[in-house]
């Protein structure tokens, strides 16, 4: 499994601050934070991000968030995903990491998963011309896609290779999607890994901003990780962590910490 970190985790720095704190930290890959990536080309292009990155000797794991629309107006975010899958094949990265709706008052379960799989699908499309895939990420409590059965489901109607989820162990737990759920997750469609952490609350309580770095909580990441690592997953396990606190330190204590939590956990394996 590759080691990564994700933009979020370095918030309030710049992209070219988390690329080089992740190098010094050893990791062997980063998530790009979109608004971060859009920052950077106001400035640079697409081709000064590919020598950074082959400079610092990162991959890049995925391209994230984007929004998966399947209920409004999704026109821009089209475009927006055009443009990323674009960029995304210029720098080597297989993945976009999208978050989707919720269906509106009236529309019927079967009408709704049926419209986001169309919609999906589109997405995938336009990313499968540029070699990329789409990850959907169950979030925690969400109205419509809380887990992996219900973005399966959209996959599944959806019918096409390129469209795929994502785990993150803060969510999965915060939603109450159990080990057999976890083991259910076909292998070809489990695009990428979130790890993290959290503080000891009750789950409805929890928000992005109570996660740790892991080890120092108390989520069961030796079993969730254990349970990927039988079922053959080689991507890449990228800390997210939205902490003000962490935010504060220095970009590079905070992947060197990040980095330290990973090595730590996986150790346990």
């Amino acid at each position: 499994m590759i080691s990564c970190i994700n933009g979020a985790t370095t918030m309030p720095y710049t992209l070219e601050q988390d690329l080089e704190a992740a190098a010094k930290a050893g990791f062997e890959a980063v998530e790009i934070w979109s608004r971060k990536l859009d920052t950077y080309l106001e400035a640079n292009s697409v081709d000064d991000l590919k020598v950074m990155l082959d400079r610092l000797e990162l991959k890049v794991a995925s391209l994230c968030p984007y929004s998966l629309v399947g209920f409004a107006d999704n026109r821009g975010h089209i475009i927006a995903i055009r443009k990323a899958s674009e960029i995304a094949e210029a720098i080597d990265c297989p993945v976009l990491l999208v978050c989707g709706d919720a269906p509106p008052e009236g529309v019927s379960e079967d009408e709704a998963y049926d419209s986001m799989a169309n919609v999906a699908c589109t997405y995938a499309d336009w990313a499968e011309d540029h070699g990329v895939k789409i990850a959907i990420e169950p979030l925690g409590g969400h109205p419509f896609i809380p887990g992996p059965k219900e973005a399966l489901e959209i996959i599944e109607r959806a019918d096409h290779d390129s469209l795929g989820l994502m785990l993150d162990t803060f969510h999965y737990y915060k939603s109450g999607v159990s080990m057999d759920a976890i083991r259910d997750i076909p292998l070809d469609r489990l695009f990428i890994v979130h790890v993290n952490d959290c503080e000891d609350l009750p789950a409805a309580e929890l928000t992005d901003g109570h996660r740790l770095h892991m080890g120092e909580g108390i989520l069961p990441l030796k079993e969730v990780l254990g349970i990927i690592k039988e079922k053959g997953y080689e991507g890449a396990l990228s800390v997210e962590i939205f902490r003000e606190a962490y935010w504060n330190q220095d970009p590079e204590d905070i992947s060197r910490d990040a980095k330290a939590g990973l090595d730590r956990t996986l150790a346990l394996l």
